[in-house]
């Protein structure tokens, strides 16, 4: 059924139908009957995937990576899509627009996505009183399994990296009380020299502020750095050892890549669209690559996210098997359609 819809979404605008898929599955969920019957279509529970991580209680392994649910729009829809958990944003402090459209586009061919969105987003304040106020809403709901929201921050457009840490500062603070874990994104080609941040010394500042601010708190929240499948095994050793250095609670491994190696759409479709993170199918086999080398160099200290080319519970227990914790869908949501979680956790069990 979904193969069908998607021959038809496919053919208008990548953003347009993201838009319009959610907001009628939203719209759907606001009726009780309704949002009760495609929970129990979508969703699948099993004691076996009941998992603790980071001191989290998380109800399934299976995630939803940062940039599907940017403004946290949609957490009850995702919830009621059998996800474990969300991961929103990447926010920012203030609100931005993003880089002009079109800026998502489809690698049908390569099971791929490419987009350039550049941490379009709300800014922190709003997205803070949205999970404030959701939060609430689902506390009146009582024998819920936990639903556990992520919040990936970031810095904006025009902040200078010599200030970004005061950036990534400003949301730990607004979104502290609103989310459960933090990841510290500074692996996203989108936005201009943020990549650089990822260098040790640059990516010190920043984690050893948020976690100089974090460890003064009555109950620290966990957190994650997010890298990029680009980086060499040296900058991987450097990732290794700052994370134990600081005490990070997580990695999540990978964000999008800038290679364009080894994809079947004609090179000059590919060139046609231009700049852009690319994720889905081809950055599977180097996500993998990522997460076996991290977990192996830190010998199960610090839980890894994987994400990166998971379309089916095999390419979950691929990345499962070779020292991944919890794992994160994004484009396979996108081609695979309502039913990827629930058939990975169902392959899983």
């Amino acid at each position: 059924m979904y193969k069908l819809l998607r021959s038809i979404l496919f053919n208008f605008n990548t953003e347009a139908v993201h838009h319009f898929s959610m907001g009628s599955l939203s719209f759907a969920c606001k009726i009780g009957w309704l949002r009760k019957l495609i929970s129990n279509q979508f969703s699948y529970q099993h004691p076996k995937l009941e998992k603790e991580v980071f001191g989290l209680k998380f109800s399934n392994p299976v995630g939803l990576g940062a940039g599907f649910d940017k403004n946290a729009l949609y957490l009850t829809e995702l919830e009621a899509l059998g996800f474990g958990f969300v991961e929103i944003g990447t926010v920012t402090p203030k609100p931005q627009s993003g880089n002009e459209q079109p800026r998502l586009f489809r690698l049908p061919k390569d099971k791929a996505l490419i987009n350039r969105m550049g941490f379009n987003n709300d800014g922190v304040e709003v997205i803070a009183k949205r999970l404030g106020e959701w939060k609430q809403q689902r506390l009146s709901t009582v024998n819920r399994l936990p639903f556990i929201v992520g919040g990936n921050i970031g810095k904006n457009k025009v902040t200078a990296n010599e200030d970004a840490w005061k950036d990534y500062e400003i949301c730990f603070n607004a979104l502290f009380d609103v989310v459960d874990y933090f990841v510290v994104n500074v692996s996203s080609p989108n936005t201009p020299g943020l990549r650089e941040l990822q260098e040790k010394d640059a990516l010190r500042k920043i984690l050893a502020n948020l976690q100089s601010i974090n460890q003064q708190k009555e109950n620290p929240k966990p957190l994650l750095l997010k890298i990029a499948p680009d980086l060499t095994n040296e900058q991987l050793d450097d990732i290794v050892d700052l994370a134990l250095e600081v005490k990070l609670a997580g990695l999540v491994a990978t964000n999008t890549t800038i290679s364009r190696n080894d994809l079947v759409t004609p090179a000059a479709e590919v060139e046609a669209i231009g700049m852009g993170g690319l994720s889905g199918k081809p950055v599977q086999k180097r996500s993998t690559e990522v997460v076996a080398y991290l977990s192996k160099q830190l010998n199960g200290q610090i839980p890894i996210i994987a994400s990166g080319g998971i379309f089916t519970s095999d390419d979950a227990k691929e990345k499962l098997v070779v020292g991944a914790t919890l794992i994160q869908v994004w484009t396979g949501f996108v081609y695979e359609g309502p039913a990827i979680a629930k058939r990975i956790c169902e392959g899983l069990v």
